[in-house]
């Protein structure tokens, strides 16, 4: 999935920098408290006692739910052929999102809008019916999410559509299985407020990987909650937002104290904040917070990030970014 913000190519770094620190990731309880597509806490989902996930974004929320939280083999091959063999319908999505419902958007081609619709309105009454468990729900709108984002007719977000249908968003859109690790362990999976999830729990290692700027995510990545709650609402303005709560994270005037809150209420033994240099909170500011409530270090890396400019070509640009994992072994 193409996600601002993952830590796909950098959980290398990231893994190996918290188990150098932890003498080992074995055993221990781990809270990926900002989780996005999960690629943290599938990375340490096979050697973990527990994972933690949690996002407030529910498309997050249904990912985790199928990444980490599904552990054990499932049957799905007979509903994933039949999903793929529905006939479109022309449902919320067509409606809204696409130039052949009226909306004047176009997210989505008109085919791949009404595969879309059937296939969401198809799993929903599986579930609804008790055909398929939670297990298989989550897999199945991982699945759409992931395919969906694949012909989405966008630059990179969901701020914006662009005026013609690229090449991608031209092609059928098709599920697949998103595979994901077996294990024996349970994982719980969280759709709440991280300042507010933080009392309720507790580990050995929260990581954190809060938004870094002012982009929020509800706006960015307003269409894949859509696809994933698939309720009904009046879609706002040109882009067709739905509502969503703004995080304090991605406001300057804010940041620090919900930062501090987080690690002032964490009941875990160390502590990772992932943050880079172009963060609204300065290296200074997170060090300060960080040394009141423990034994503070700080470890980085240089990596080439690319941006999408402006241009509806989707050229990328490659950014010089230094990744900062900032360390607390909380005092006891």
């Amino acid at each position: 999935m193409n996600y601002i913000g993952s830590k796909y190519r950098l959980t290398q770094f990231i893994t190996s920098s918290i188990e150098g620190v932890v003498s080992g990731a074995s055993g221990k309880v781990i809270c990926d408290i900002f989780a996005g597509t999960g690629a943290v806490g599938r990375a340490f989902k096979r050697s973990s006692k527990k994972i933690i996930a949690n996002d407030a974004e529910y498309y997050s929320f249904v990912l985790n739910k199928h990444y980490i939280g599904n552990h054990t083999k499932l049957d799905y091959l007979p509903h994933l052929i039949e999903l793929n063999r529905l006939n479109g319908e022309k449902g919320f999505i067509f409606r809204n999102y696409c130039l052949g419902g009226g909306s004047g958007r176009q997210y989505f081609s008109d085919e791949n809008s009404m595969r879309i619709d059937a296939i969401r309105m198809r799993i929903e009454r599986w579930f609804s019916n008790e055909e398929i468990d939670d297990r298989l729900y989550f897999l199945f709108l991982t699945s759409l999410l992931e395919a969906a984002d694949a012909v989405a007719n966008t630059a990179s977000v969901y701020g914006a559509f662009l005026k013609h249908l690229k090449k991608t968003a031209q092609k059928e859109l098709r599920l697949e299985i998103p595979n994901y690790d077996l294990n024996d362990a349970e994982h719980d999976i969280f759709n709440e407020d991280a300042n507010e999830l933080i009392r309720k729990i507790e580990g050995d290692i929260l990581y954190m990987d809060p938004p870094y700027n002012h982009r929020q995510y509800g706006a960015n990545y307003h269409l894949l909650n859509t696809i994933a709650k698939y309720d009904e609402f009046v879609p706002s303005g040109k882009t067709g937002l739905r509502e969503y709560k703004r995080s304090a994270w991605c406001m300057r005037n804010k940041v620090a104290d919900v930062f501090e809150d987080i690690i002032k209420n964490a009941n875990f033994e160390y502590i990772f904040l992932s943050y880079n240099n172009e963060g609204l909170m300065s290296i200074e500011d997170v060090r300060r917070i960080m040394e009141r409530y423990g034994e503070y270090d700080l470890i980085q890396t240089n990596y080439q990030r690319f941006k999408a400019d402006k241009t509806e070509a989707r050229n990328h640009k490659a950014s010089a970014t230094v990744e900062y994992l900032h360390v607390l072994r909380k005092a006891q």
